[in-house]
C-alpha cells in the first residue's frame, strides 16, 4: 500500500483567493505548521521595509505575495514578480492594490518600465543555476544609488555537518558565509552581510535543545502537544538580524542577508 503523504493547504483565505498548498518550494502564511519558516522570512521583509520608505521596489520571486505586501507598507510602489501560475493567481487576487502590482514573468528577464530604487530577492538565489547572472540582471534595473537585497539560508546551519547541501530538492547551491560574500562581491562593489539569528523564546528553545530537551519531550511523550502550541506562537520578534563583521561571526547564522550596491561595470 502506498504511503499517505499529509498535505498542508492555507487556511482562512479571503473570498476569491485560491489557497496554496505547501510543497517545500516556498513558505506560506496562514499555515500553523509552517509558522516558524514564515516568521523567519517575514522578519527580513520587515527589516527591508524600514529601509525602502518612499522608494520603488521590485520583489523578485515573490511567491505567495505576503512579502510584497509588507514592502508596500512603506514603499511608494512594489512590483511582485513570480513565474509560477498558482502563486501568481493567488498573489494577484490577495495583494494587488494601488501600491502593489503582481506580474507573472521570469526573474532572469523581467524588466520594469522605469528604473527602481531597490530589488529584493529573498530565499531564492539557492534555487538558481546562474546566480551571478541573475544578480547582474537585478543590478541593471537599479536607479543611481539603488540597492539589491538578497537572502539565503546558511549551509552550515541548514545541512548536516560536512554535507555539501541539505536534502531540499529545490536547492541548487547552498552557501557558506565566504561563498555568499564572494558571489555578491563578484557583481557589486559595496556589500554588507547580516545574519539572522534566534531571539527571545527561540533562543531559549535553542539553548534547551543544547542541554537535552529533545530527549526529555520524547521521553515524556509530549512532543506533539508541545510543538502544536509552540510553533504557532512564534513571531518575527523571535528572530534578530545582526551585521556580520566577519565570516566567522556569520557561521552560526540561520540565514544571510546581503545589502548590495555599486554594480561593477
Amino acid at each position: 500500500m502506498a504511503e499517505t503523504v499529509e498535505k498542508f493547504v492555507q487556511l482562512n483565505q479571503p473570498d476569491g483567493v485560491p489557497p496554496l498548498e505547501l510543497t517545500g518550494e516556498r513558505t506560506l502564511p496562514d499555515l500553523p505548521e509552517e509558522n516558524y519558516w514564515y516568521r523567519r522570512h517575514l522578519v527580513v521583509y520587515d527589516w527591508i521595509a524600514r529601509r525602502v520608505d518612499g522608494k520603488s521596489v521590485v520583489d523578485m520571486a515573490c511567491g505567495e505575495g505576503y512579502g510584497t505586501a509588507v514592502l508596500a507598507q512603506t514603499a511608494t510602489r512594489v512590483i511582485g514578480v513570480d513565474a509560477n501560475p498558482e502563486a501568481f493567481e493567488h498573489a494577484s487576487a490577495k495583494y494587488t492594490s494601488d501600491r502593489v502590482e503582481i506580474v507573472r514573468d521570469l526573474i532572469e528577464t523581467y524588466r520594469p518600465q522605469d528604473e527602481v530604487d531597490a530589488v529584493t530577492f529573498l530565499q531564492t538565489i539557492e534555487h538558481v543555476q546562474d546566480p551571478a547572472g541573475v544578480l547582474r540582471h537585478f543590478a541593471s534595473l537599479l536607479s543611481t544609488g539603488g540597492k539589491v537585497y538578497v537572502s539565503t539560508p546558511n549551509l552550515l546551519t541548514l545541512a548536516p555537518e560536512g554535507a555539501e547541501k541539505s536534502e531540499n530538492p529545490w536547492h541548487v547551491k547552498e552557501y557558506k558565509p565566504a561563498e555568499f560574500r564572494e558571489l555578491c562581491q563578484e557583481v557589486f562593489t559595496d556589500v554588507t552581510i547580516y545574519g539572522v539569528f534566534h531571539a527571545r523564546k527561540l533562543r531559549v528553545h535553542e539553548l534547551a535543545l543544547g542541554v537535552g530537551w529533545d530527549r526529555v519531550h520524547k521521553a515524556l511523550r509530549i512532543s506533539k502537544l508541545f510543538y502544536d502550541r509552540f510553533t504557532p506562537a512564534i513571531s518575527e520578534h523571535d528572530f534578530v538580524l545582526r551585521r556580520g563583521e566577519s565570516d566567522g561571526s556569520l557561521a552560526k547564522a540561520l540565514d544571510f542577508v546581503a545589502v548590495c550596491s555599486g554594480p561593477r561595470s
